[in-house]
């Protein structure tokens, strides 16, 4: 074949390939087309709801009725939390407090077991850490169920206890793992250097170990903070007494009615605005779910690193 022909081939098949690789770069951008359109949608399914719920408890319980409350407040207001927060009937306030002190109480103690615990569980030095972790993950395996437990923790006294919040979800074999890996990943030579330098296991631990597993520490206490706080069965079966209830509870017993007579009112009127039922149970939803929005985004930086170096050693 000759020089020509050879460019006259090669001309063909540009030309040829020409409409067929223009086809192919289009491909592409209908798909992300497509692509941006479903995630857009799935996106408006997710927000709306909770768009719904803010536009119901800044309304007027007249216009909720009238069925024309849809994205944004109609006759916006703020008497559904002035009546919420003055009524102690509701004990939506007293809920609240109790969970914070749960939240923050049992965030701590779980952060400072499952570290520990997790330090401890990966020395290499330490007789039967094998067995330990072992059992620890027996246990998150195989889980005994409700009435076990109940029986369990009816024995010790967790029943009607608000430490039944704390001390039973104190430790995830979950976190424990990501928590053990994350120390694992973390250079032996620095422990060897301060062992020649003098240091003991508790300064090891404080001053090497601690500094460095911010992450994985702001990870774990993101789960057990939402964990704690969103918790429902457990202080629904132990928690009879509803001083003692947290937010999640009262949420629940608004939703679905109650045999306390606070909670079944029909509508009232406070400073020219009607307040009904629908109004108090989305701003209580509100009181629910706003702490964790405004949590989540604080520690969110040290997320994603924390469940990675504490999945992969290296």
């Amino acid at each position: 074949m000759t020089d020509q022909q050879r460019a006259t081939t090669a001309t063909e098949l540009l030309s040829t390939s020409g409409p067929a690789r223009r086809r192919r770069q289009r491909k592409p951008e209908l798909f992300d087309v497509l692509n941006g359109l479903i995630l857009g949608l799935i996106a408006i399914a997710c927000v709306y709801p909770f768009l719904y719920i803010v536009a119901v408890a800044f309304s007027d319980g007249r216009a909720v009725l009238q069925d024309r409350v849809f994205l944004w407040p109609v006759d916006v207001n703020t008497e559904t939390f002035s009546y919420i927060l003055s009524n102690e009937r509701l004990g939506v306030v007293r809920a609240l407090l109790n969970s914070i002190l749960y939240t923050v109480v049992g965030t701590a103690v779980a952060v400072i077991l499952t570290y520990l615990t997790a330090y401890a569980l990966s020395k290499k030095r330490l007789p039967g850490a094998r067995i330990v972790m072992l059992l620890f993950i027996i246990t998150w395996i195989f889980d005994a169920g409700i009435v076990p437990a109940y029986i369990v923790n009816s024995g010790l006294g967790l029943v009607n206890n608000w430490l039944i919040m704390v001390l039973p979800l104190a430790i995830s074999t979950f976190l424990l793992i990501v928590t053990k890996s994350f120390i694992e990943a973390i250079p032996d030579e620095l422990e060897e250097s301060a062992f020649m330098d003098g240091a003991n296991d508790f300064q090891i631990l404080t001053r090497i170990y601690m500094p460095l597993s911010k992450p994985v520490v702001a990870t774990i206490s993101i789960f057990y903070a939402v964990q704690t706080w969103n918790s429902f069965l457990w202080p629904l079966i132990y928690l009879r007494d509803a001083s003692l209830q947290p937010i999640q509870v009262v949420l629940y017993r608004l939703l679905l009615g109650s045999d306390d007579q606070a909670l079944n009112f029909q509508q009232t009127v406070s400073n020219g605005f009607l307040v009904i039922p629908e109004n108090i149970r989305a701003a209580t939803m509100l009181f629910a779910i706003v702490p964790v929005l405004l949590f989540y985004p604080y520690a969110q930086r040290y997320f994603s690193k924390g469940i990675l170096v504490g999945a992969v050693k290296g």
